[in-house]
């Protein structure tokens, strides 16, 4: 194992991929490898082995995402870094309404091996224009696979599942995991999509999470464990596919369930989860589910404002405080 940034283990997977597969084309991946905190030897290494590949387009998203769906169509496997989620947004056509449905729509002839990344997430000052969650978004658009990692380690080995796929992939890197550190396997890996992760075992609750969330629930858990809740996390990792046995195995085992997820409550991906435990392990249930969301208002530059609309450590202990009877307690 080593102790590698989210960003660094990012950039590993893509340049690994890179090495192995000349199909490959990155389009702007030099924005994302540049001004990162990688250092210049990461910098300059990248771009001296792979210049000759980088496609650095003028800003026009629409093109660029259309572009990457025809090369895609004719055997390359194009890899584009739209920077932040608001300028993905300018190429939604393209992205929705010709990737994600080519397959279909020419009745399996033409496949879309893809990858759209883009940062997203509320973080300080950023505002409504850049401080979206667009997971649902995207999972609402059939043939569209869409990933969401939460360590170092899920963003090697998730990218490369990502760019190994023959699907289109939305590849969605919260700003804010950007410097965490972790451990990243030294072997080669692939970390599968549609399998969720247990970052925690437990008895009493289920706290499912996904990206930046999942740090939270880990910490509510702690906290938890501190009034003898025994909490268990999972880490959805993709949400399309989505590991519905994984969770509703968990529920099975615990009960009761918090869903934590910086999206919106109306029609996110807390409430598919909940859906989904409702109609596949109701019996299971001991409570009422809880959900644990921003509400549905844009993000404010205020960064007070910010924090309280954003999913935190004690509205994760007093929801399952409340689901289990526990009076409020101090919280750290």
């Amino acid at each position: 194992m080593t102790q590698r940034s989210y960003m660094r283990a990012l950039v590993d997977a893509l340049t690994y991929s890179l090495e192995r597969d000349d199909r490959i084309i990155p389009i702007g991946a030099v924005s994302l490898v540049f001004d990162r905190g990688l250092g210049t030897d990461v910098e300059q290494t990248f771009w001296e082995r792979f210049k000759e590949r980088c496609i650095e387009p003028p800003t026009a998203e629409s093109v660029i995402a259309l572009m990457a769906v025809g090369a895609a169509c004719a055997g390359q496997r194009p890899f584009v870094n739209f920077g932040g989620t608001a300028f993905a947004f300018e190429a939604w056509g393209q992205i929705v309404n010709e990737a994600a449905i080519a397959r279909y729509i020419t009745n399996g002839q033409f496949s879309v091996p893809l990858v759209y990344h883009s940062f997203h997430g509320m973080r300080p000052g950023m505002g409504p224009q850049h401080g979206y969650a667009p997971q649902a978004f995207y999972a609402h658009a059939p043939g569209l696979e869409v990933v969401l990692p939460a360590t170092p380690a899920d963003a090697y080995g998730l990218l490369r599942s990502a760019i190994e796929s023959d699907n289109p992939t939305v590849f969605l890197s919260h700003a804010k995991l950007l410097g965490m550190q972790g451990e990243v396997p030294d072997a080669d890996y692939a970390t599968p999509f549609g399998t969720c992760a247990v970052k925690r075992q437990g008895r009493d609750v289920t706290i499912v999470a996904l990206s930046v969330t999942v740090g939270t629930a880990l910490q509510a858990a702690e906290e938890l464990a501190r009034d003898g809740v025994d909490a268990e996390v999972l880490d959805l990792r993709t949400i399309v596919p989505l590991d519905r046995d994984g969770i509703c195995a968990s529920v099975a085992r615990t009960g009761r369930l918090v869903i934590v997820d910086e999206g919106n409550e109306t029609c996110g991906v807390a409430a598919e989860v909940t859906a989904t435990v409702a109609t596949r392990a109701f019996d299971s249930l001991k409570a009422p589910v809880a959900r644990i969301t921003r509400p549905d208002v844009p993000s404010p530059y205020s960064v007070h404002l910010e924090a309280v609309l954003t999913p935190n450590v004690a509205a994760v202990v007093a929801a399952v405080r409340g689901l289990l009877g526990i009076a409020a307690g101090p919280t750290s």
